[in-house]
């Protein structure tokens, strides 16, 4: 004899009440996530007038009890909305700011590298082979020249710049 659970289809179930909670408690973060984001950023976001103006009126409450309120009121108009897209919209900046980070540390990591060992310029060629060696050459004398005479560091900016442009991938350079 079959057990009754058995014989029941789990696609037909309605989700469980812990599923439920899951899924609002879900929706209030991305709420949250919507609530810190700059104007600029929020426009880009396809969202209703009304979900707006509670994203707005989170950002003007300051007392904890009616924030956390307000943020209960959003979670719930979230639910009206398809989530998906927002969900999109913001993993895409946080790939593309994720993206931008590794770059300017991996610039950086060169910078120092080149201005330390003379050996690491042949590495940096090749690395990069489209990158203007001799004037590669030329900043990195200007640099040091730069740290014994206690100038601003003007070549120093120069010579990240320089390296920045050879090391972002060819997509990213407008």
């Amino acid at each position: 004899m079959l057990n009754k659970r058995e014989n029941i289809d789990d696609a037909d179930e309605p989700p469980s009440k812990t599923q439920r909670k899951k899924e609002m408690t879900a929706l209030q973060e991305l709420g949250e996530e919507l609530a810190g984001l700059n104007p600029t950023q929020l426009e880009e976001i396809p969202l209703p007038e009304r979900l707006r103006e509670a994203i707005a009126e989170v950002r003007r409450i300051t007392q904890h009890g009616g924030r956390r309120r307000q943020m209960q009121y959003v979670g719930k108009l979230m639910r009206g909305i398809d989530a998906e897209p927002v969900r999109e919209k913001l993993a895409a900046w946080k790939g593309a700011s994720l993206d931008a980070k590794a770059v300017l540390h991996r610039t950086e990591r060169w910078r120092e590298r080149l201005l330390e060992d003379e050996a690491a310029l042949q590495e940096f060629a090749a690395a990069c082979p489209d990158a203007d060696l001799q004037h590669l050459r030329s900043l990195l004398r200007s640099v040091r020249k730069e740290r014994e005479e206690n100038k601003p560091p003007r070549h120093y900016r120069e010579l990240y710049r320089v390296l920045r442009e050879a090391l972002e991938p060819p997509a990213a350079q407008t």
